[in-house]
């Protein structure tokens, strides 16, 4: 009846029309442009011939659809909102024509049909769905809502407030919740889900049902439960500031909701393309096309990789005991080696721990747990050591303890074995120089909880083989992580930049801020906590180490020339959230959890250091001194190679340290228009001059004096976009 490049038009029997969802030879169905016009030509294919009774949707593969093509996003949405509306309003009329064909339709939902997919079954009569499968519109985590029919559809099939919960939250349901939303009519084995679709469309055929169906659709929302979706709305105004995708699909759903379907739609096109526009649905889509290329990077390490059948961890404790417990729970069961007993234990208490939260929560079962925990072997000594295809060091972070370690390690493991540490700071091609293999040496820097932090930055040393930083990011990747391969140089990739950032903070507090508003206003800017609160958090003893290996290496951009304030509070015991005592002060809540509080002494010894008294500040101003030294970092790092592109240097640093998703990045938050071409946008911040900018946050190159704030400000503060 039709054939294109993703749908087929069958004809079986009894005069059913089978529209079939297959990609040519991609593992999975989408809703790009083509399948659109096509689902256009299978429509006016069916509505052409009158022996048609009745249409089975399915898909060729095992999933049904996953949605619409991100990538083609970017370009649709650089358009005028006019533009996208007309565009977004003819892509929708392909569905509403397939939805009005004079005959009944049954979708078979297998494996996922989300975002767009969903949409598409939503535009049948009847919905049968494979246990096991996921239906949802998960759109708002690109900063975005349905635009298919979603906001229309949805609510008129199960009620206002049950569909705004979907879309607000965009997370995927499970076939049982479906059922029970009523969102599905009915749930099926796998095996069966053809045969019981087939089953349902011709009685579908027999009877008159459909059209009443159909007809209720057409109209208004029947369940609006006005409280709920005011709970849903509050919800949404929490965080519309940075994301306002949810609040925006309330909005369009309670004035949408009296309106005809074909009315509705109209306002959801105009509204989706408004939505489109807005900085967040930009930094989003960005950063999910950012994630696509990131991945596909690490399959690339992963085909000349070394396989890692088996590991070892050497320092056991917390750290290891999260190091050795990520190993084994994805397949590569770890030998966990420590020279004290007490620090093994730990270690493997550690492991417990966390599999024990498994268990409890219902991921796990018992039984894998105990498998599990058993291939996590302790160790006091090298015995095994022959047999195991890479080591992690995460020994004390003193480069000449890591040295002997390393060493030793070296001499106990065959010579392929690929030996990775894990370091902060300290450098991969000094600590090489212990070795006799040193190409078959490369850094492994996890981010704390081990378990839980998603980046690992694997690090060339100038010796280290490509080969060797390959098999570290193979099995970065084997352990579920995102692995980013960065040059070696003080502090990497995300603690350099991030120490840009905090030395951005020190000199605010020596000019006499208040580190209070300034961690308010960050947390309002969007970070997870201000950056007095995170050097609670990691340690000011630990800190203290980190900025002196890293000031160190970048002198004219980060010289802390005074007392600073993070130094002061180490040298007088206060280690923050360790030690509960800190820039705050901590008490523990029933459930052993920190719980901060002000700390008036903290401020008295902060004034210490504070040669000028205290000062206020605006808000734009502390977004403004904190930020573009981070900014100015990172673009010096893709300049210098660091990382190889802007995606790995904004991924890194939302994945490392929590920098706001709704910006982006720093490099796209620094320039949103052009994302992807980062060399112009790095040198204007670096002085078209070619100097880089010095630590008062100015630059001197050829071209004079430029200030940073003239050069940055049209893209920078609370104040700068319109979603905030």
């Amino acid at each position: 009846m039709y054939s294109g490049q993703s749908i087929q038009l069958i004809r079986l029997s009894e005069g059913i029309a089978e529209v079939r969802f297959d990609r040519g030879q991609e593992a999975i169905n989408k809703l790009d442009m083509r399948t659109v016009e096509e689902l256009q030509a299978a429509t006016v294919a069916i509505r052409g011939d009158s022996s048609v009774t009745g249409v089975l949707v399915a898909s060729a593969k095992d999933v049904f659809i996953v949605g619409a093509d991100i990538f083609e996003f970017s370009a649709l949405f650089a358009k005028s909102v006019d533009a996208i509306a007309v565009f977004n309003a003819g892509q929708s009329a392909a569905f509403t024509a397939f939805e009005d064909l004079p005959v009944p339709i049954v979708t078979a939902i297998s494996g996922l049909a989300l975002g767009g997919g969903f949409e598409m079954a939503l535009a049948s009569d009847y919905r049968v769905m494979a246990a096991g499968a996921q239906v949802g519109l998960p759109e708002v985590s690109l900063g975005l809502f349905p635009g298919f029919g979603g906001t229309v559809r949805l609510p008129r099939l199960i009620g206002a407030a049950p569909a705004l919960e979907w879309i607000s939250f965009g997370k995927p349901q499970n076939a049982a919740a479906a059922l029970a939303a009523g969102a599905v009519d009915a749930v099926v084995p796998p095996a069966q889900l053809r045969e019981a679709a087939l089953v349902l469309l011709k009685s579908a055929i027999a009877g008159r049902a459909w059209k009443a169906r159909r007809d209720a659709r057409a109209g208004a929302v029947a369940a609006f439960d006005g409280a709920a979706v005011a709970t849903i709305r509050d919800g949404a105004t929490k965080v519309a500031r940075h994301y306002p995708a949810a609040l925006a699909a309330v909005e369009l759903i309670e004035s949408s909701a009296p309106a005809s379907r074909d009315a509705a739609l109209a306002l959801e096109a105009q509204a989706f393309a408004r939505i489109a526009k807005t900085p967040t649905a930009a930094a989003l889509i960005q950063l999910f096309i950012n994630d696509q290329l990131m991945k596909k990077k690490a399959k690339g390490y992963a085909r000349i990789a070394r396989k890692v059948n088996r590991a070892a961890v050497l320092g056991a404790g917390i750290m290891g005991g999260g190091i050795a417990y990520t190993s084994a729970v994805r397949g590569t069961p770890v030998l966990m080696k420590d020279i004290a007993q007490a620090a093994l234990d730990l270690g493997k208490s550690e492991a417990r721990k966390l599999l024990d939260k498994q268990v409890e929560s219902g991921r796990m079962q018992a039984e894998k747990a105990v498998a599990i925990d058993a291939a996590i072997t302790p160790t006091l000594d090298y015995s095994g050591f022959a047999a195991v295809d890479a080591v992690i060091e995460a020994v004390a972070e003193n480069i000449n303890v890591k040295k002997i370690v390393l060493a030793e390690v070296e001499a106990a493991v065959p010579d392929g074995t690929v030996i990775a540490s894990n370091t902060s700071s300290l450098s991969i091609t000094g600590m090489a120089t212990a070795l006799r293999r040193p190409e078959n040496f490369a850094g492994m820097h996890f981010f704390n909880p081990v378990p839980v932090m998603p980046l690992v930055e694997v690090i060339r040393g100038t010796k280290t083989s490509e080969t060797a930083a390959a098999t570290v990011a193979g099995y970065a990747s084997a352990m579920g992580k995102m692995p980013i391969i960065v040059k070696d140089c003080p502090g990497f990739l995300v603690n350099r930049i991030l120490t840009a950032y905090v030395v951005g903070f020190l000199r605010l507090i020596r000019d006499g801020a208040d580190f209070e508003p300034v961690d308010r206003a960050m947390e309002e800017f969007g970070w997870p906590m201000g950056p007095a609160y995170l050097q609670d958090v990691i340690g000011m003893d630990t800190s203290s180490h980190v900025f002196d290996v890293i000031v160190a290496g970048y002198p004219q951009r980060m010289c802390l020339d005074f007392k600073d304030a993070v130094h002061l509070m180490s040298e007088n015991g206060r280690l923050g959230q360790k030690s509960g005592l800190g820039f705050y002060r901590y008490e523990t809540n029933t459930k052993g959890r920190p719980i901060k509080m002000h700390a008036a002494e903290a401020h008295s010894l902060i004034e210490t250091v504070q040669p000028h008294g205290r000062k206020t500040f605006s808000d734009e101003e502390i977004v403004d001194r904190l930020m573009l030294p981070m900014i100015l970092e990172a673009a010096v790092c893709l300049e210098e190679g660091v990382a190889g592109s802007v995606a790995e240097i904004d991924t890194s640093l939302i994945l490392g340290v929590g920098f706001p998703r709704h910006l982006g990045g720093p490099l796209k938050y620094a320039d949103p228009a052009r994302p992807r071409q980062p060399g112009a946008q790095v040198r204007a911040l670096c002085c078209a001059g070619g100097g880089l900018p010095g630590i008062d946050g100015t630059s001197s190159g050829r071209a004079g004096r430029v200030t940073l704030s003239r050069i940055a400000r049209p893209h920078i503060g609370p104040a700068s976009t319109s979603s905030r």
